[in-house]
């Protein structure tokens, strides 16, 4: 029942894996490695043959597959593989298929809405695994952003998928309702030091998982994420 997010060290920090069919939270600052991990994730389930939808609001199709090229993990034949859709924000075909009431492309009516056809389209489209990137989604359709993620968490948890929400929250022991809602967080850190950058991730919460929380060393390969499950950080 459990799920491999394909980078290597990490799925011996959460009991071998992610649970299936629950939803996490991937938080972090930028440059912390979020997108990178998701598209891990995506691809390790292209390869054992599972389904998975990009949700971006920040890149296009080309412009992800282009960033992910610089690692040998598989993105890139994934995508050509027809295995991993993907849904741009901007686009206007994404508009249209978001709609309501008020027109073909000027977005859902509300959130729930929003979030009610995303999870139909997952579910008729027998997908596996799903990344929203990231939750700054709402505040391009919606004006009280904070408010409605409470109705988007709690709608995207009803999907037959393995769902990642990558958060733009910087502080990892700011909690918001999401996180309350989430089945787990994860919290992606980087330290500026003058030794150059460090970088760590941590997880914060896992229902039905025993977990450790303690900060293990990460870093960009050529091959993608890698975290050392023995190692530790020091904030």
């Amino acid at each position: 029942m459990r799920l491999s997010t394909g980078v290597p060290g990490f799925d011996r920090l959460v009991g071998g894996g992610l649970l299936r069919d629950r939803l996490y939270i991937v938080s972090g600052p930028p440059g912390s490695g979020k997108t990178t991990l998701c598209s891990q994730f995506l691809t390790k389930g292209a390869f054992n043959g599972e389904t998975g939808l990009y949700v971006s609001m920040h890149e296009s199709q080309s412009e992800l597959a282009r960033d992910m090229s610089s690692f040998q993990f598989g993105f890139e034949q994934a995508v050509n593989a027809g295995q991993l859709k993907f849904m741009d924000v901007f686009e206007t075909e994404t508009k249209r298929f978001f709609a309501g009431s008020r027109g073909t492309t000027d977005g859902p009516d509300s959130v729930e809405a929003l979030s009610t056809k995303l999870v139909s389209f997952i579910d008729a489209n027998d997908i596996d695994r799903v990344v929203v990137d990231s939750t700054m989604i709402l505040e391009y359709f919606f004006a009280n952003a904070l408010e409605e993620l409470i109705t988007f968490i709690t709608t995207l948890k009803r999907a037959d998928a393995t769902v990642l929400v990558i958060s733009e929250m910087t502080d990892p022991t700011s909690y918001s309702d999401a996180q309350y809602l989430a089945h787990g967080v994860l919290f992606m850190h980087n330290y500026l030091e003058s030794g150059g950058m460090t970088r760590g991730v941590q997880v914060i919460k896992m229902r039905g998982t025993e977990i450790d929380s303690t900060i293990r060393p990460l870093e960009f390969t050529d091959r993608g994420l890698r975290v050392d499950p023995d190692g530790e950080v020091q904030s």
